[in-house]
């Protein structure tokens, strides 16, 4: 039998090991992390609208209405007048044709990639697509092809090389360098090609673009230019979920072909109509755009003048270099004894020799908590430089 104990333990002498901390409370910058009280950096709520008092109150008045449970698959009986209105409010929103609710980011991306391509055709990944375009790809049982990183050179002559069906899948913002994908260019060589792109914005909707629709709508791009747009709920909008957003006759596709819509049983409806009203908060919340962006370019002023290496990233998520898994663990940990919560990021989650912080910024900080955590950042790279030696605990 397989020594499940003995890879567990190799794991742990590898600085891999992962162990989950509970939380109690609602998520905000705030934290309650087992019971003792921390100011979290690492959170997806880009706009601090998982709390947002609006969004509560409208998930409290659909319950009566809509019971809780979905019950059903859609197909069966449980596609509720709040899924469709949800559907076609995201249709709006990200000024698209139609689209369709999936129960996660994960389940979106699996489900219409295994749909979209099969056996004989193509599929052309970057090659630091999230890991649910990665298995979406293996499940579709098609050819992948990754190309580097934002290489449009590189994916335009895999693409010029290849026959038939084609299809090209890349995140919008990428989760853990926090960078945007070259939209245009991969717009204008697919059209090229004649191959069907993609984009997961999972991290850019509610963020990026006018009103916060989105990196596709940031770089003026069309639902013609980019057929399929992929987004979940659970990040800027505060809720949870996701959707695929695109002409009907590709939804209407998905409804017969995907498998994860179609045997799993729906989201609570009531969810779907708080959903709605965060989109009409993130339609409306320029200002909180506004504050993260000044989030933004204090933090990475201030933690250059550290001297800390960061990735070129204008989005909320602001990686700190490491390198080592381990240097990575004992950084976070000398946070962590200063009650501020960011969490390493090791392999296979981002290649190996760039473990990292993942700093991820909130509309609902203050100006006064990011100045905790840059005094945190400068307290612990004093540590970390042997004048002290925090422990290494695994994260």
């Amino acid at each position: 039998m397989r020594d499940f104990a003995h890879e567990i333990e190799q794991r742990k002498q590898a600085g891999l090991y992962r162990t989950r901390r509970l939380i109690s409370g609602p998520q905000q910058p705030a934290l309650m992390a087992g019971g003792t009280p921390l100011l979290s950096f690492c959170s997806n709520d880009y706009l601090g609208l998982a709390n947002h008092p609006d969004n509560i109150a409208a998930l409290i008045s659909a319950l009566p209405k809509t019971g809780l449970g979905g019950a059903a698959s859609h197909l069966v009986c449980g596609h509720h007048d709040a899924h469709h209105q949800l559907e076609q409010r995201l249709a709006a929103f990200t000024q698209r044709s139609s689209a369709l609710f999936f129960s996660t980011g994960y389940m979106a991306n699996m489900g219409v990639i295994s749909a979209l391509a099969g056996r004989g055709d193509t599929i052309f990944s970057d090659r630091l697509n999230h890991a649910s375009i990665i298995d979406g790809c293996i499940l579709s049982r098609a050819r992948v092809q990754r190309y580097a990183h934002g290489d449009v050179g590189a994916l335009e002559s895999m693409l010029a090389e290849t026959s038939g069906h084609k299809l090209v899948v890349t995140d919008g913002v990428f989760s853990m360098d926090g960078d945007v994908a070259p939209l245009k260019a991969l717009a204008r060589v697919c059209r090229a090609h004649d191959a069907l792109l993609v984009v997961d914005d999972a991290h850019g909707i509610g963020v990026c673009g006018p009103q916060g629709r989105g990196s596709v709508l940031e770089a003026g791009l069309s639902e013609d230019e980019v057929p399929l747009l992929i987004g979940t709920l659970g990040k800027a909008v505060g809720t949870s979920g996701a959707f695929v957003a695109g002409p009907a006759v590709l939804m209407d596709y998905l409804v017969q072909k995907a498998r994860t819509y179609i045997y799993t049983t729906a989201m609570p409806p009531a969810l779907a109509a708080a959903t709605c009203a965060s989109l009409d908060l993130i339609e409306a919340g320029e200002s909180r755009r506004e504050h993260l962006r000044e989030l933004i370019a204090r933090f990475r002023a201030g933690a250059e003048q550290l001297g800390y290496e960061l990735m070129p990233s204008q989005s909320p998520i602001q990686p700190i270099m490491i390198g080592g898994n381990q240097e990575a663990l004992a950084l976070s940990q000398a946070l962590e004894q200063q009650g501020v919560l960011v969490t390493a990021i090791r392999p296979p989650t981002v290649p190996a020799g760039e473990a990292r912080l993942r700093v991820t910024l909130s509309a609902a900080h203050t100006c006064e908590q990011l100045g905790q955590l840059l005094r945190a950042l400068a307290q612990s790279r004093a540590l970390l430089s042997g004048r002290a030696s925090p422990p290494v605990a695994a994260v």
